[in-house]
């Protein structure tokens, strides 16, 4: 004979688990590759140098 199962408990762990899923599919789908956040970084640090070359000392 089986336990007793809170159904309440099933019910949000499967919602969980479809959050997760769909969660990871946006991930792959819309997200950046190695290259594609290398790339941004590598600008972002390049931008930032090129305003602290300009940067006045007074």
């Amino acid at each position: 004979m089986a336990g007793v199962v809170n159904l309440n408990k099933v019910r949000k762990a499967a919602a969980r688990a479809d959050k997760k899923r769909r969660a990871d599919n946006n991930a792959a789908k819309y997200g950046l590759s190695k290259a594609e956040k290398s790339l941004a970084k590598l600008r972002t640090e390049k931008a930032v140098r090129r305003l602290d070359s300009k940067r006045r000392e007074d």
